[in-house]
């Protein structure tokens, strides 16, 4: 991958002799933005919104493990479930003494991130949330058939880890305004090479929870309870309406939960909003972020660009 898509200080945090990795830019006594990232994605996904923050603020943007320039274990060596998640990124949290984070989530992000937010809210102070979920399949919803056809035993693993087919299907069908460039195509891919490398991707798809003795149900059942100990912190919406899995059914459960939360609408964006909407989204975010750093400020709706679905 050209590395100047990617040209940021990384760490990597110790987790039981395997390695997390992580972004960690800007200054050390500046704000906190806490990015956590989906799948098949990488703390690549945050590329540009790190680039558009990290002057004034400190941005910490791991990857999960298996993910990305972690470690990528065997499924004997690492128990690859939410659970798991959402302990490393409290570990990492309380390794870096976090403390009144911005949290920004994407795709299974929402997940882990708030399975630990409803857990430590004093530690948060706002939210970005981006084509995500951390709550059940919402009324409505049904689950979407390129993903059922990931989980069937055999079949599953023979497309996602041996035909690369769920990162390379995601490059084609997650953008839904202009194709990836081909360096960008390529840096998603870059983490993802082989059979082996490929086990996180297969193992969030068969975590996702579907019936209550799926091992993540009680988590997201706990984290969706949990939802409201957040309720009155603000949240940023940012939302590609032809995202085929994360669709308005998702953005309503949202905005049931958070009816204050600034959203912002793209009709013609897919699941991956940071790259089909780019050049919107990640200064509205920016701004949002920005002007919640300030303590009191509060938004000038006279500087805020046009809403979405007005643009052209």
């Amino acid at each position: 991958m050209n590395e100047t898509l990617y040209p940021f200080h990384t760490e990597t945090l110790d987790r039981g002799g395997l390695r997390y990795h992580y972004v960690d830019e800007g200054p050390r006594d500046g704000p906190v933005v806490l990015m956590v990232h989906g799948n098949p994605t990488w703390s690549f996904y945050w590329r540009n919104l790190i680039l558009a923050l990290r002057d004034t603020h400190r941005v910490i943007a791991p990857d999960h493990m298996g993910c990305g320039r972690s470690d990528k274990p065997s499924a004997e060596d690492y128990d690859y479930t939410l659970r798991s998640r959402i302990a490393d990124l409290g570990a990492l949290i309380d390794h870096l003494e976090l403390r009144d984070i911005t949290l920004v989530v994407h795709d299974w992000g929402g997940g882990v991130g708030f399975g630990w937010a409803v857990d430590h809210p004093d530690r948060v102070v706002r939210m970005v949330v981006l084509n995500t979920a951390a709550f059940h399949l919402p009324a409505g919803k049904s689950f979407p058939a390129a993903l059922s056809l990931a989980r069937i035993p055999g079949l599953g693993a023979a497309l996602v880890r041996g035909a690369n087919a769920f990162v390379r299907g995601a490059n084609r069908f997650c953008v839904t305004r202009r194709p990836l460039p081909p360096e960008v195509a390529a840096g998603y891919i870059e983490p993802y090479r082989s059979w082996s490398d490929r086990v996180a991707v297969h193992r969030f798809v068969t975590d996702i929870p579907l019936r209550p003795e799926d091992p993540a149900y009680a988590i997201i059942e706990a984290t969706q309870a949990g939802l409201s100990r957040l309720a009155d912190k603000p949240m940023f919406i940012g939302w590609g309406m032809r995202d085929f899995v994360f669709d308005h059914h998702f953005l309503a459960e949202w905005e049931r939960h958070f009816p204050a939360a600034e959203v912002h609408r793209f009709p013609d964006c897919g699941h991956y909003i940071l790259e089909d909407a780019r050049e919107e989204l990640v200064p509205e975010i920016a701004l949002f972020i920005r002007a919640g750093a300030v303590e009191g400020a509060g938004r000038d709706d006279s500087a805020e660009p046009a809403p979405a679905e007005s643009r052209a």
